[in-house]
């Protein structure tokens, strides 16, 4: 017995959780129906937020309040239960409130929240076949042609092979089907050159002097605007904005199944303290 109490305290010494003022109440249950990954994990999140964060931060690396809870090799060797007892009983001479009040369900959520920060989510939270996700990035949805992932792919777009940690699948789902602006508005250009050479790229940064392209190869060409005689643009953005349209719903979710895993197989494992 004294052997737990002393290996609970030393959790909770190092999960120093917000005191939650008298008026936050424990989150009721979600009536609708949740996706067992989507719903627990954007719930979790939610909890997280409200209750953790002040402390530990929104990505769980830790801040002026709290430790590092994310990253800490320390913190990663605890298993499910060790956490879930930590944040329920508390440590109120370190600050930490207890939140058994908050029932068993919402305590699963934050846990399983933290898991997915800590890029240890367990393999059922993927949202679909990462096989049939790879054929669908590499295939039908051409991401390759921009993106790398573990070394493979292009390189106009950003390198997802990390891309996935620490998001829910309904983000990543959204980014593929709803792309932000700003990617939505990067474009394909060709420039011609007074001399007569073409170079063909993506626009990286452009201002009224220069013009500065990526080839499809990753060769980057800084063009000074006198020396270009004509700059046509591609009429589409570079990041296509119809996937919800010409992927299906499954065929989305193994898509980001696939960035998922890549997360999965390529985590450092943590180091001894």
């Amino acid at each position: 017995m004294a052997g737990n109490r002393s290996a609970r305290s030393a959790i909770v010494a190092l999960l120093v959780l917000p005191v939650v003022s008298a008026n936050t109440r424990a989150q009721s249950k979600d009536s609708r129906p949740q996706a067992p990954a989507t719903g627990m994990t954007t719930l979790g999140k939610r909890s997280f937020a409200s209750r953790c964060a002040g402390c530990h931060g929104l990505d769980g690396r830790g801040g002026e309040r709290g430790p590092n809870i994310a990253t800490s090799p320390r913190a990663q060797r605890f298993s499910d239960r060790e956490l879930m007892r930590a944040v329920s009983s508390g440590k109120p001479d370190s600050g930490m409130p207890a939140f058994r009040r908050l029932g068993k369900q919402e305590l699963q959520r934050v846990v399983g929240y933290l898991r997915v920060l800590q890029g240890r989510a367990n393999a059922e939270v993927l949202a679909g076949d990462p096989e049939k996700g790879r054929a669908v990035f590499f295939g039908k949805a051409a991401c390759s042609s921009c993106h790398m992932v573990a070394g493979q792919g292009g390189f106009a777009g950003s390198d997802l092979s990390t891309y996935a940690r620490a998001l829910t699948p309904s983000a990543v789902r959204q980014a593929i089907t709803d792309p932000t602006p700003s990617n939505a508005r990067a474009r394909m250009a060709v420039a011609t050159a007074r001399d007569g050479q073409r170079y063909a790229g993506l626009i990286r940064n452009e201002d009224n002097f220069s013009v500065q392209m990526q080839s499809p190869d990753g060769t980057f060409h800084l063009l000074l605007k006198p020396d270009v005689e004509k700059l046509e643009y591609e009429p589409r953005p570079l990041m296509p904005t119809n996937y919800g349209e010409i992927l299906s719903r499954q065929e989305l979710d193994d898509l980001v199944g696939y960035l998922q895993s890549i997360v999965a197989n390529t985590q450092p494992q943590p180091q001894k303290d």
